[in-house]
């Protein structure tokens, strides 16, 4: 018998854009997802699950089935329709009522204040790669602070930097859809970042109550053959494009001659630079020992090989499995054809993976001070059958993954939670709404909300803290 810590969080994920539908109403302002969505995929985010209007429904399942805490994001377009200036009164109050829902039904929410969706005024002007913008977003997270500070206890400043910059300006399935920019794909990093550190500052300058953090999505890597050094170094390289050079900013407060060399050598490949400037730096290494969390999202790992040919990265968004090329001049290509299982979008569904990042920040960044894994879980195409889903995969595969932080724990490392993603079925960025997350199954015709076989295992797994 494996038990979990007494005080342990079971919790759920939501984002906003991928639940909450109302993309365009009571003075929303746009987002860039919605014209990249009408101009290159075949969905859209309206009405996704639905949270605008259905939050009651959600929160009251939640309770229902042990869920005691849930990531809510704040959809800064609600809040600034245009990023900055005038406020819209109907957006601070539909946050308002959801974060009260949340404490009324006995649900801790973890507030994210940037889930993917900068707002297309601001977006449209470089986004985080224009530096006015981090200003921008500071501003918004102190108007936050100060609405609903009396109420959060949890504060996530961004999720996924380093799949925004990859998304963004790397692989290009995120607006504005550009491929291979690695200037871009660092310097998204670097600024994020410093955005993170700037806001961090203000909370703890301010004193304001609660604790204050961010989710990074850690990619394990390893080499396809570790008895090769190029192998070897591949996989390096492309940790330091997904993990290392974020972590580096977070917990370093600045980064090491390492990864700096490994930048370098993707410049040299790919061409590139970055501006990292002196007063960026003061700020990033002030800001280093303040994180209270640390938030992980993990869903895969990788094995690299070596590659010098030209660069080609094809995302499967249809999950037609073994369909994805991950292939980056000079740093090296994923090989699939290892004894591994995946995902249908060939996501490989390796546990040790999240116990060697675990392991890896404890070992790495000592300075962390507690871990909360704030994403994990098993994309499928769930089919609903007589009323009932039967969807024991996903059972079978958060139990492992939670095995692999229960042994974590045991040695050492100090994680407090585990919120399965997603909470409900929600829309998913590139693959829109036959991949499918959720402990409760969404008809998103009707939005009837029907309980997974997981979400009463997940309840009995709430209510006994017993991985069984």
């Amino acid at each position: 018998m494996l038990k979990l810590p007494e005080n342990f969080i079971f919790g759920g994920a939501t984002a906003a854009y991928q639940a909450e539908g109302a993309v365009d109403k009571d003075g929303k302002g746009r987002v860039a997802w919605d014209t990249f969505l009408e101009e290159n995929y075949w969905y859209s985010a309206e009405p996704a699950s639905d949270f605008y209007n259905r939050y009651p429904v959600d929160l009251k399942l939640a309770e229902e089935f042990g869920v005691n805490g849930i990531r809510i994001s704040i959809a800064w377009s609600r809040i600034f329709p245009k990023g900055h200036g005038k406020v819209n009164k109907k957006g601070v109050e539909f946050y308002h009522n959801v974060i009260d829902e949340a404490h009324k039904r006995g649900v801790e929410p973890f507030i994210t204040l940037h889930h993917f969706d900068t707002p297309e005024a601001l977006h449209k002007n470089g986004d985080f790669l224009n530096r006015q913008n981090i200003e921008y977003f500071v501003e918004y997270a102190k108007f936050c602070f100060e609405e609903y500070g009396d109420k959060v206890n949890y504060w996530t400043t961004f999720n996924e930097i380093g799949p925004i910059g990859d998304g963004q300006y790397l692989a290009g399935k995120f607006p504005p859809g550009i491929k291979y920019d690695f200037s871009k794909v660092f310097q998204s990093h670097h600024n994020m970042m410093l955005a993170h550190a700037k806001t961090v500052k203000l909370f703890k300058q301010n004193n304001y109550p609660g604790e204050i953090g961010v989710v990074h999505a850690l990619q394990t890597k390893y080499p396809y053959d570790k008895e090769n050094p190029a192998d070897v170094r591949a996989a390096e390289l492309e940790d330091i494009i997904q993990n290392k050079f974020i972590l580096d900013a977070t917990y370093n407060g600045s980064y090491s001659q390492r990864t700096m060399d490994g930048v370098n050598h993707i410049f040299e490949a790919n061409g590139g630079s970055l501006d990292l400037r002196d007063e960026d730096m003061k700020i990033l290494n002030e800001a280093k020992d303040l994180n209270d969390f640390l938030g992980i999202n993990h869903y895969m790992s990788d094995w690299m090989r070596a590659y010098d040919g030209e660069t080609e990265i094809f995302h499967n968004s249809t999950g037609d499995e073994g369909t994805s090329a991950y292939r980056i001049k000079g740093v090296g290509e994923k090989v699939f054809d290892v004894d591994v299982p995946r995902t249908d979008w060939d996501w490989m569904i390796y546990p040790q993976g999240l116990y060697d990042q675990l392991i890896r920040v404890k070992e790495e960044y000592p300075n962390y001070k507690k871990i909360y894994i704030t994403e994990n879980g098993l994309g499928y195409k769930d089919e609903i059958k007589d009323g009932k889903v039967d969807d024991q995969p996903r059972i079978d595969y958060i139990k492992d993954y939670l095995t692999a932080v229960h042994k974590a724990i045991q040695d050492g490392v100090n994680v407090q939670g585990y919120f399965v993603w997603s909470l409900m079925d929600v829309f998913s960025w590139s693959n829109g709404y036959n991949k499918r997350y959720g402990l409760f199954y969404v008809d998103f015709d009707t939005q009837e909300r029907t309980p997974k076989k997981s979400a009463y295992w997940y309840k009995e797994l709430a209510e006994s803290k017993e991985i069984k």
